[in-house]
């Protein structure tokens, strides 16, 4: 019966602990992501997301319909 009343009042105190640390981390990369230098704003605008690479090469794609 103890350990239940024990357990029970510790639970409460780890999901405060859980969701400070969820909210620290996400609290952070926002700041970060808010404070970013112009040139670190223009490098990552002009990163090649679109490229052929080994992995896309061989994914299906539906091919143009015929004319």
């Amino acid at each position: 019966m103890f350990q239940r009343m024990l357990l029970g009042d510790s639970a409460v105190l780890f999901t405060i602990a859980a969701f400070s640390v969820a909210f620290s981390i996400f609290a952070t990369v926002a700041w970060r992501a808010i404070r970013m230098r112009p040139s670190q704003l223009e490098h990552f605008s002009h990163l090649p997301f679109e490229t052929e690479t080994p992995a896309s090469k061989h994914e299906c794609r539906p091919e143009s319909p015929a004319k």
